[in-house]
């Protein structure tokens, strides 16, 4: 099947190299020229394990290809897919206007039958929107269909080439039968399409996503009652993830979610109730909890630095809001990190994939380090910001050697806290016991 994909963001760019591996011919379109010539030389502009791979197979054997030319990637299209931002505005609702602004674009392009696919995350009643916005100017027939992507980052071409499940919004067979070829190859051993009206699958990404973050904003605040009562919260996790009702994913205590879907998709949730003049309070909750445990590592280094960090080194390992990924929108390092500039501590870093786009906000206000041990030398504290597993099993011997104080502070809970203090470090994390040698 011919396929027009429009965007080459994260999404765009998965569901573009992931269609064409199963043997169709696809056409991403963006209009960032100097990132589309990239992508035709073969240069990725985003890190994801395995994309590569397919990506430069299906480059070679003619079945990916990159334009700015809307016109001819629409031409020969059967389906086109909107992968188009959404970013947030200052009041949480999600911006539509690239969306909406291909949208009309389109109208004037399209000459015979379309099935167009809205891929990114929208609100619901986009999909009506987009139509509307289509038929302003087009004759021929099409079908707007809402089709949400649920990719981990990390995880995003396993995730696209065998979904637990692929959501179809529409109320058209023409639409659905078209769909439903597309998607085959990907559900051979029989994980489900399910098919619904377009505005039930708008609310479907938005909930799952809300009720992710949910997940893991509640096991932060058990963490933080575990501190209080002395309470393990890993013991906690094992206990309740046990139970089928509950399950073991998204249970790990840590210094809040970040990414680009979370934040924005819980306030663009809230937002939408308000439209509605539906109070969510879970969701207000939600936003205030993750907010404040960004930092509460922060809170950890200032009682044990006497509430002054002023010229003290801190090396913070992780900067990506996740491992395996070199994504760092809306990241807990960097609010860490900004808030220990503000009281006076000097800074360094280092992450596997995403320093560059780290020295992109931060440049010279903090040091980047070569390796994980480079920032270690002299440094008054480690902290532990993103659970990369090469931070799992570190050279603690190395670490002790150079680091000024062995203090660490670990807001991803990587380490046992028996086998620290038998190593004799200070050892804080989340949800847990502190660790401190000082103390018989």
């Amino acid at each position: 099947m011919n396929i027009a994909v429009v965007g080459t963001g994260y999404v765009g760019l998965v569901t573009g190299t992931c269609f064409a591996e199963m043997g169709n011919h696809v056409i991403c379109v963006d209009v960032n020229e100097k990132k589309v010539k990239a992508l035709q030389e073969g240069v990725i502009p985003i890190y994801e394990p395995h994309l590569e791979v397919l990506f430069e197979r299906n480059i070679k054997q003619g079945r990916l290809k990159f334009t700015t030319d809307l016109a001819s990637a629409v031409e020969s299209a059967k389906v086109i897919f909107l992968a188009l931002p959404t970013p947030p505005g200052e009041d949480g609702s999600a911006d539509l206007s690239y969306v909406l602004g291909v949208a009309k674009e389109l109208g004037g392009l399209i000459k015979d039958y379309k099935v167009i696919v809205n891929k990114s995350t929208v609100p619901v009643g986009t999909a009506e929107k987009v139509t509307k916005a289509v038929s302003e100017t087009c004759t021929a027939q099409f079908d707007v269909v809402s089709n949400p992507e649920f990719l981990r980052e990390g995880f995003a071409v396993d995730d696209f080439m065998k979904p637990d499940r692929v959501v179809i919004g529409t109320d058209s067979e023409k639409a659905r039968n078209l769909m439903t070829e597309l998607y085959s190859p990907f559900v051979r051993q029989g994980n489900p399409i399910y098919y619904m009206d377009a505005r039930s699958s708008e609310l479907t990404k938005y909930a799952a996503n809300a009720f992710l973050a949910t997940k893991i904003t509640f096991m932060n605040e058990v963490a933080n009652l575990c501190e209080k009562v002395g309470a393990n919260v890993d013991m906690v996790r094992i206990g309740i993830g046990s139970d089928d009702r509950i399950g073991k994913r998204f249970l790990f205590a840590g210094i809040g979610y970040g990414g680009s879907c979370f934040p924005k998709d819980v306030q663009a949730l809230s937002k939408t109730s308000s439209d509605y003049q539906y109070d969510f309070k879970v969701l207000s909750a939600v936003m205030d909890v993750n907010t404040n445990q960004k930092l509460v590592i922060v809170d950890k280094l200032l009682e044990y630095f006497s509430n002054d960090l002023n010229g003290k080194t801190i090396c913070v390992w992780g900067l990506a809001f996740k491992p395996d990924t070199d994504d760092i929108r809306e990241a807990p390092a960097l609010y860490i990190i900004e808030e220990l500039l503000k009281r006076g501590a000097k800074v360094s870093a280092y992450d596997p994939e995403a320093m560059e786009n780290v020295k992109n906000i931060f440049h010279d206000k903090i040091t980047y380090a070569a390796d994980q041990y480079e920032g270690l030398k002299d440094c008054d504290a480690l902290l532990i910001a993103t659970e990369w597993s090469v931070f799992r099993t570190p050279e603690f011997d190395k670490i002790q050697q150079l680091m000024r104080s062995k203090v660490i502070f670990d807001g991803r809970n990587l380490y046992d806290p028996s086998r620290m203090k038998e190593l004799g470090f200070y050892y804080n994390s989340i949800g847990r016991s502190v660790v401190n040698p000082e103390i018989i």
